[in-house]
């Protein structure tokens, strides 16, 4: 086992909050002031458009989203239009690499592996091209991914339907994709109660994948990066 990897459980926590949150760790970690670190978390309904939005990406219009209660984020991250909601396991990674790719690969490889543990199985479809990034069940995409690095260090990362509201995605073209369908967790195998066991599966899948052992911190250790 190599160097450690911590993991900071946040709960629920807006999605503008957490940006801030991810550009403050960012700061501190290229500034070798804390270590790796994986935040677990989900969001109230948002979406978020990345870099390489699309025309029509939101076809109701942003007051529209707005009006029934989806706040919309643009974000530097790459990739296109995504959701995220109550029921998701959203994982944002503030890392230092060097092989940013590397790491996409291996978020998905970490789902894949988490997703076996609940019987479902899963595999990557980016041989395809980048708008294929994520995770995929058959031709149903259950997990999204999207990084932007700086300096070294990562921010953004990976969201999975466990159990969430899945009405959302269909007033979007998610990633870009306008065929594409959306699956999650209970959509495959029909298993009630699984976000918090499944969580634990991620960091575990994600932790070996890595190499890391996994350092469980409390997320008030992170101080002011949290609440300032």
């Amino acid at each position: 086992m190599g160097e450690s990897l911590r993991v900071v459980r946040l709960g629920t926590v807006e999605y503008r909050q957490a940006l801030a949150i991810q550009e403050r760790l960012r700061e501190a970690r290229q500034a070798d002031e804390v270590p790796d670190t994986l935040l677990v978390l989900d969001h109230p309904p948002v979406l978020t458009v990345g870099r390489r939005r699309g025309e029509g990406d939101l076809p109701m219009g942003a007051a529209w989203y707005l009006g029934n209660g989806i706040d919309v984020v643009e974000v530097n991250r790459g990739g296109k239009v995504t959701y995220h909601g109550p029921g998701q396991v959203v994982g944002y990674p503030i890392m230092r690499v060097t092989d940013v790719v590397g790491l996409v690969r291996d978020m998905e490889q970490a789902l894949i592996a988490a997703l076996a543990t609940e019987h479902v199985p899963a595999h990557s479809r980016t041989c395809e091209g980048p708008d294929f990034t994520g995770v995929w069940v058959e031709d149903r995409k259950i997990a999204s991914i999207g990084v932007h690095v700086a300096k070294g260090v990562t921010m953004h990362g990976f969201a999975i339907n466990v159990s969430n509201d899945m009405q959302p995605w269909n007033w979007i073209v998610p990633c870009g994709l306008s065929e594409v369908q959306m699956t999650s967790l209970y959509l495959e195998n029909g298993r009630p109660d699984r976000l918090s066991p499944f969580t634990d599966a991620i960091v575990a899948a994600f932790a070996q994948r890595l190499d890391r052992e996994v350092q469980e911190t409390d997320a008030a250790a992170l101080g002011q990066l949290v609440t300032g």
